[in-house]
């Protein structure tokens, strides 16, 4: 006896089925383009670190094609900083000088 033609075709194992989507053919499912990620940023109490954190939110409001610019900027800008760590002056290096104990 064969099968039927018609109807719908049964779902692959372990392969859920496609919702059923009440809009009609040709008009886009779910919201309309991308939505922001709502990442926290905590501040890190370094102005140019936090400042270039936030700048990473402006990602959300670019189009695809600015993003890599905007990230390579922000990247700069935290490289330029952690860089500037190692200008700020510290303790003073210890004197080469040795002392001679034998008195």
């Amino acid at each position: 006896m064969e099968e039927p033609t018609s109807g719908p075709e049964p779902e692959a194992p372990g392969i859920p089925a496609a919702p059923e989507s009440a809009q009609g053919p040709g008009e886009p499912a779910g919201p309309a383009g991308p939505q922001p990620l709502g990442v926290p940023v905590t501040p890190t109490g370094r102005p140019a670190v936090d400042a270039a954190l936030r700048r990473l939110a402006e990602a959300d409001h670019l189009p695809a094609s600015g993003h890599l610019d905007m990230y390579e900027d922000v990247h700069r800008g935290l490289r330029d900083e952690l860089a500037s760590l190692d200008q700020q002056p510290g303790p003073p290096a210890p004197s080469a000088t040795t002392y001679d104990n034998r008195s």
